[in-house]
This record gives C-alpha cells, sequence and structure tokens, in this order.
C-alpha cells in the first residue's frame, strides 16, 4: 500500500472515530487515568502518603517565594526558592510518567532570576511553573484522589456476633452485609404498614446487630473515640424506632424509619459509597466491546 493511500485511511479512520463520539458526546465523559506508577507514593504501598505531603510542600513553597519576591526579602526568597526548586524536580523522579510536563527551564530561570534579584524576571518564571501544575491539576486531580485517596471496602469482612461459645461464624463479604442491612430496612417498612409488628421487631433487632456489627470497622480508618457508628443521635433513633414497633403509630415508625435511614446509611453513603463506586469504576479494565455497546 502506497503511503498517501495509507495516510488517507488513517485520517478517515480518525474521522470516524471523531464524529461517533460527537454524535454520542451528551453520553460520553472521558477522564484521563493516572499513571500506576503513582500508587507507590500513596496508602496502603506507602504509609506516609509522601505525594500528597510533596504536593502540599509545592503549594506553601510557590506561596512563599511570590510573597518575599514581591516583598523583596532576598534571604527568605533564597530559602524558598530552594526548596521549590528541589520538590519540583521530584515529581520527575517520583513519577516519570510526568516528567515531560513540567518546565524544568522556567524552574531554572526562577532560581536564577532570585538570586540575580531579578524580580519582573523571576515573577514571570513562578506563574510558568504554577501553570505547568495546573495543567496537571486540570487533567488527573481528580482522578487520582479517586484512585488512591477513596476507600476501598472490597476487602473488608465482617464477623457476626457468636450465638455460642464454642461456634465462630463465618465473616461475610462487607458488600454482602450492607445489602443484609438494606433488606432489614424495608423488612421492618414492609411489616409496619401490613401490621405484622411481631416480624417487624424482628427485622428491628437483625438491623441492630448488624449496625454495630458494622461500626466495628469504621476504626480502621476513623482512629478518634473508641466508637464512631452508631452514633449517640443513631442511638436515640433506633431506641424510639423500637418504641414505636411495640404500639406506636404507622406515622411514628416512617417518621422514625426514615430518620434512621439518613442518619445511619445516606449520611456515610454520601461520602464513603460515591468515593468507592467511583474507585472500583476507574480501577476496572475497560473492554472495548462494552465501550462499543455504550
Amino acid at each position: 500500500m502506497r503511503w498517501p493511500h495509507f495516510l488517507i485511511i488513517q485520517c478517515l479512520l480518525i474521522l470516524a472515530v471523531g464524529a461517533v463520539v460527537y454524535a454520542h458526546k451528551d453520553n460520553v465523559i472521558v477522564f484521563k487515568a493516572p499513571p500506576e506508577s503513582l500508587a507507590q507514593w500513596y496508602k496502603p504501598e506507602n504509609k506516609r502518603q509522601v505525594w500528597l505531603h510533596t504536593m502540599f510542600s509545592l503549594r506553601r513553597e510557590m506561596q512563599a517565594v511570590k510573597y518575599y519576591i514581591e516583598t523583596g526579602d532576598v534571604e527568605r526568597l533564597d530559602k524558598w526558592v530552594n526548596k521549590l526548586s528541589e520538590h519540583y524536580f521530584k515529581i520527575g523522579d517520583m513519577v516519570p510518567e510526568w516528567s515531560s510536563s513540567l518546565e524544568p527551564e522556567a524552574m531554572l530561570s526562577l532560581v536564577a532570576n532570585s538570586k540575580n534579584r531579578q524580580f519582573d524576571e523571576a515573577t514571570y518564571m513562578l506563574e510558568k511553573v504554577s501553570n505547568s501544575c495546573d495543567s496537571c491539576h486540570q487533567d488527573f486531580r481528580v482522578t487520582t484522589a479517586m484512585r488512591f485517596r477513596a476507600p476501598d471496602f472490597s476487602s473488608i469482612d465482617i464477623t457476626p456476633a457468636s450465638t455460642a461459645p464454642t461456634i465462630t461464624p463465618a465473616p461475610v463479604l462487607f458488600r454482602a452485609h450492607m445489602n443484609e442491612l438494606t433488606e432489614q430496612v424495608n423488612q421492618i417498612k414492609i411489616f409496619s404498614e401490613d401490621g405484622l409488628n411481631t416480624q417487624a421487631l424482628s427485622a428491628y433487632a437483625e438491623l441492630s446487630d448488624g449496625l454495630t456489627m458494622l461500626g466495628n470497622t469504621c476504626s480502621d480508618c476513623h482512629k478518634e473515640g473508641s466508637q464512631v457508628f452508631p452514633s449517640d443521635a443513631i442511638k436515640q433513633t433506633m431506641a424510639k424506632l423500637e418504641e414505636s414497633l411495640h404500639g406506636g403509630t404507622l406515622k411514628d415508625q416512617g417518621r422514625f424509619l426514615g430518620t434512621l435511614a439518613v442518619q445511619a446509611c445516606a449520611t456515610c453513603h454520601g461520602t464513603h459509597r460515591l468515593a468507592f463506586d467511583m474507585r472500583n469504576q476507574m480501577a476496572s479494565e475497560q473492554k472495548w466491546l462494552e465501550l462499543i455497546k455504550h
């Protein structure tokens, strides 16, 4: 095949793909996945969250350099511009895939301009360095947070309470336990509406035990305090719900169950479930047949 023909075919393929994407622009969201080499600088592979601390240092150092350029404090400017240079070049060492996104010439010029007290030129070079950071953040900050900072519940097992001293219950997968809690909440609603108070109270007892078991896993991440979940507010709502199931009105039962669903389910889901689902979606392998189907 001659080169002109080959190039024409390639251009037609690109146009075809572009046309398909444009035709489905309302249904397609494109994210850039961060390189896997970044994982070594985040938990659990790294105990100190080195990448985050490097980013925090860079932000602080850029602020200090800008301030001391404006005030003409040359002694402190030298201190902070050297720190900035060290951490800026460290990015390329930590994540080689992002080396090409850096502006090494601008960083070196910033150091030289600062030493030569060329403050206007230093300000310009600092802006170029800042722009290189912003361009990377625009592409990767959200996906990096979702990929490496969102919680991972897939490896968590929950051990049910033992009903006999000699029996050790088999652990339950976290997702299976959450599904059970959802079923128990719905059982309480169904049985209370249908006047089956005995069944509703049985589902309530299972839900109460299940929430307590769930709370035992929270301390793995939430180190503050001895009991994070269920909170005192949740326990108060649970007590009111149980009381209403013993003879309260259907309206009271519905109100307390709804309050419990917000306190014990929706509040945590708004933070953890959204982030966990996004993490799983990004971590899953993208198959061409699935992409074409969508």
